[in-house]
């Protein structure tokens, strides 16, 4: 559970970076994404979520 809590943490980090580093294009991609059909964002967030499954496990097994 700790290794889940772990990249919770990083990830909040990364975004948080991101908005503060590139304000204007965050709430572009923001936009876009409101725009999107519910399918597409859907697909996107599942294909996200198997690859970061996908490399926490590699790393969790080196």
């Amino acid at each position: 559970m700790t290794i889940f809590f772990t990249a919770l943490a990083l990830a909040v980090v990364i975004e948080g970076l991101l908005y503060a580093a590139f304000p204007q294009l965050m709430k572009r991609a923001l936009l876009m994404v409101l725009e999107a059909p519910v399918s597409t964002i859907r697909a996107i967030a599942l294909t996200s979520a198997a690859i970061g499954l996908m490399i926490l496990y590699v790393l969790q097994a080196l």
